[in-house]
């Protein structure tokens, strides 16, 4: 059986034996474990938890419906209100602002037909929402499936 000493070629008479430059790194993960181990128990749990007062009973019923105006977009890409062709969209823009002025604005059901260019639909939705109107529907999106 032969034991290595460490590097050299061996040990002359009267010298001494070279040190081991290598550090045993057992204790300092031994201490570091322990420490990881410490920190863990002593951070407090965090709870994500809101506390919410949420209403309790029926909701109250709306006596008066909300007003409901349809914009129909045919597939010539002729934008109607409630029905009625309107001829540009300054006339659309007018509609919608007398719409915003009330004093409960009215929910805007948008439907577009398949055929319709999408850029007609996009100055729809972008004239109500400038104009301060929040409650928009698309209706009839079955269709584009």
């Amino acid at each position: 059986m032969a034991m290595n000493l460490g590097p050299g070629d061996g040990l002359t008479p009267g010298s001494d034996p070279e040190p081991i430059m290598e550090i045993n790194t057992t204790p300092l993960i031994d201490v570091m474990l322990v420490l990881l181990v410490m920190l863990i128990i002593t951070i407090p749990i965090q709870l994500h938890s809101t506390d919410l007062n949420l209403p309790t009973g029926k909701p109250p019923v709306n006596a008066v419906p909300p007003e409901v105006v349809k914009i129909d977009i045919d597939p010539a890409n002729v934008v109607y209100w409630q029905g009625v062709a309107l001829p540009d969209r300054a006339a659309l823009e007018d509609k919608l602002k007398a719409a915003a002025a009330q004093a409960e604005p009215p929910e805007i059901h948008i439907r577009p037909d398949a055929r319709s260019r999408y850029d007609t639909f996009a100055s729809v939705m972008v004239s109500a929402q400038k104009l301060g109107l929040r409650k928009l529907g698309v209706v009839g999106g079955e269709q584009f499936q």
